[in-house]
């Protein structure tokens, strides 16, 4: 590997500081952070003002009913009982309240939870709340100050009815489908004429304190976030590590999700959202039990005389990409929702990579049975193998270049004052033109391999396979294998260090020594010295890496712990391998073939470098022969 294949892994290096520096809060979001109250604070004041206005909202309302107002048709709905209605399948269960009539808590099977147990609680009644405003022409209808009454019961099914003084009604119907999907809609029975003419759209919020289910809490926020999909265009999402309170989105929304590393709730509305929406999102402190919390206010269409339902679904799961694509097919809008979003596959190019080519592979290794350590292992290999004979291209380009040196040396001597750079670099590219080798051989192989190192990069962390499983001494491979913690916080390290993230630093340090005595062996003149400058920046690399990967999946470290072993055995065997008399011995029949033909002329970047020390030198005889 020559100089080309270091900038490579310097060229990785910034964009990985960069994408960390990029996900780091500023000291303006972390100081907000600090002055946010705890989170039993912030819902105890909250339940306390939601007291006071629902005990205002009675007074206005008796008030109403004592003067014969039309805002007294759903006084009767103001009190009531709370009751809990639960549906469930073989993946999920949800409870509804009959104080609201929406879902108050959604268990997820068959998954372990923080503490491991069984069932993964991501919202409940405490954390959760939605709620359905319709503007009257006296009053605003608020379903969350409703009482329902349930009917139509089973394991599927549930219908909330909030019935009004006219002998009108509320309905919320509600259908759990076979997995993860939740259909259902609102609609306003003998109401018309509680409303506008021109009344065409309700409001919606969304409240959500996003619960922390992972170990790692800097990592599972980092993924945490509130998505959306443009009807029009792609997904996109709030800042994650930034407050945003009610951004607003000027485009039409076919959904909207609270989205957590691992698990996510989407709401889709048939008639769409209706450009405007807004949206919030607050990052919590650590070790409060939460990430953010969420907020959306959406606007929706809604027919006030009850001829055509508001439909909605909602997807309550796992962010499994296979998983999501099935259940989205389940969908009876017939949009193209691309809910499979919200499985973080990286860039445009990266995300082709790992849509058509790693989630493949993995699902084939996964079906035979192997461990998800065994997995990453054998991805890696089957990913050196691929790009083996690359690697080779680039290694023999270096080493043409180490068994040329010598005369390079000798070739190049006269060459070493400063003002010769340029006939020196010229006379270096016609020897490696005559000879046939390539100074740029290893630099396609390193930018073709870089995608394959950012595709892992965001695939490793948002399999949701790898949640909980074990592999040697790594206890969870989606988060940090801990070989000591602390309960104090130190800046750039956190409280812990994670024996792989060690390994994976290690592993870089004793490959970036090796890469470098094989450049030194290489180098001519002026390129040794710079060199020097280049060794200090590739034995720096270790020590960003680790104060950026300390906190990420054991499994990402793992797999470049591993890629680098293997990277390193096959640069060793390479070397083991090459006879350097053979290769010199052919790059002089080389040398022989192209000096007997003379005609043959120079390409690349010899022929680049001939034409501009040509017009260098033209431009100093035309200074001189002005001076004349």
């Amino acid at each position: 590997m020559d100089k080309n294949t270091i900038i490579g892994f310097v060229l990785i290096a910034l964009v990985l500081i960069g994408f960390s520096w990029y996900s780091q809060p500023s000291a303006e979001q972390i100081e907000a952070q600090r002055k946010e109250d705890s989170i039993a604070a912030v819902m105890k004041e909250n339940a306390i003002k939601k007291q006071q206005a629902e005990a205002e909202a009675r007074k206005a309302k008796a008030d109403s009913v004592a003067k014969g107002d039309t805002t007294s048709l759903f006084f009767s709905a103001l009190n009531g009982t709370n009751q809990e209605v639960v549906l469930k399948n073989d993946k999920v269960e949800l409870t509804f309240d009959t104080k609201g009539g929406t879902i108050s808590k959604a268990l997820i099977k068959n998954f372990e939870d923080r503490d491991n147990n069984m069932g993964v609680i991501l919202f409940d009644q405490k954390t959760q709340q939605m709620n359905f405003m319709l503007a009257g022409k006296q009053d605003n209808i608020i379903t969350q100050d409703l009482y329902f009454t349930p009917s139509n019961i089973s394991d599927s099914t549930v219908t909330m009815t909030a019935q009004a003084g006219n002998g009108g009604s509320i309905v919320l119907d509600y259908r759990l489908g076979q997995d993860y999907l939740l259909h259902f809609s609102l609609t306003a029975n003998g109401l018309a004429g509680a409303f506008a003419p021109n009344y065409k759209e309700m409001d919606i919020e969304w409240n959500d304190l996003a619960r922390q289910q992972e170990k790692g809490f800097t990592f599972e926020n980092r993924y945490t976030s509130v998505t959306y999909k443009e009807k029009l265009g792609g997904t996109d999402y709030l800042n994650e590590t930034a407050e945003k309170i009610d951004e607003k989105i000027e485009e039409t929304l076919d959904w909207v999700a609270f989205k957590n590393q691992f698990f996510s709730a989407a709401l889709i509305a048939k008639d769409d959202f209706r450009g405007g929406s807004l949206l919030t999102s607050i990052p919590q402190e650590k070790g409060s039990g939460f990430l953010k919390q969420f907020n959306a206010k959406l606007k929706t269409a809604f027919d006030p005389t009850g001829a055509q339902p508001s439909e909605f679904e909602m997807y309550i799961g796992p962010n499994d990409f296979r998983l999501i694509k099935d259940v989205e097919q389940q969908s009876e809008f017939g949009k193209d929702l691309d809910l499979e979003q919200l499985v973080n596959l990286g860039w445009w190019l990266v995300r082709w990579i790992n849509r058509w080519f790693t989630i493949y592979v993995f699902d084939w290794l996964t079906s035979w049975g192997f461990s998800m350590g065994i997995v990453l292992i054998l991805i890696t290999l089957l990913l050196k193998v691929i790009t083996f004979p690359m690697v080779k291209k680039s290694y023999m380009s270096s080493a043409k270049m180490r068994v040329l040196k010598p005369k390079l040396d000798e070739a190049t001597k006269e060459y070493d004052k400063p003002e010769d750079a340029m006939k020196k670099q010229q006379a270096m590219m016609q020897m490696y033109s005559q000879y046939g080798v390539s100074p740029l051989g290893g630099c396609l192989p390193m930018l073709i391999q870089f995608p394959i190192w950012m595709a892992m990069f965001f695939f490793v962390p948002n399999a949701i396979q790898l949640r909980r499983e074990s592999f040697l001494w790594i206890d969870d491979l989606s988060t940090y294998d801990p070989i000591i913690e602390w309960g104090t916080n130190i800046w750039g390290i956190g409280d812990h260090l994670s024996l792989t993230c060690i390994l994976f630093c290690v592993s870089n340090v004793l490959y970036s020594y090796m890469t470098m005595r094989q450049q030194k062996d290489q180098m001519v003149g002026q390129q040794a010295e710079q060199m020097k400058m280049m060794q200090w920046m590739m034995y720096l690399m270790p020590v960003m890496f680790f104060f950026m990967f300390n906190d990420y999946s054991s499994g990402l470290n793992f797999y470049y712990f591993i890629s680098l072993f293997f990277s390193a055995a096959i640069m060793w065997t390479l070397r083991k391998t090459t006879n350097d008399e053979k290769l010199l011995a052919i790059l002089e029949a080389k040398y022989k073939e192209n000096k007997n033909n003379p005609s043959k002329k120079q390409s690349g970047l010899a022929a680049r470098l001939a034409a501009m020390q040509k017009q260098a030198e033209e431009m100093q005889k035309q200074r001189m022969n002005q001076k004349r």
